[in-house]
């Protein structure tokens, strides 16, 4: 199943709180479980303007639907086609 990177540019990102994250958190997991199991959340890493989330799903509508469903920006959407790390270096 493909994996995408979402970028979401979210203006002071890195100023949300504990608690503004935990219920940006809970409306997209409140999305997805209506979204059924084919797209899933893997983790999100939050900077100063932007939120970059990475997914598991079918296709890019799927997540731009889970986007346009939970009210949150995509402003760009990236199919990932290889991952690399410090063990490809062996």
């Amino acid at each position: 199943m493909p994996k995408y990177v979402i970028e979401r540019e979210i203006p002071g990102a890195g100023n949300l709180s504990d608690e503004q994250l935990k219920a940006i958190s809970q409306t997209s997991c409140g999305v997805l479980s209506k979204m059924g199991s084919q797209i899933q959340w893997v983790n999100s890493y939050v900077t100063t303007d932007k939120i970059y989330c990475v997914y598991i799903a079918p296709n890019e509508d799927m997540v731009r639907e889970h986007a346009s469903l939970g009210g949150f920006p995509a402003n760009s959407i990236s199919e990932i086609s290889r991952i690399i790390d410090p063990t490809t270096a062996e």
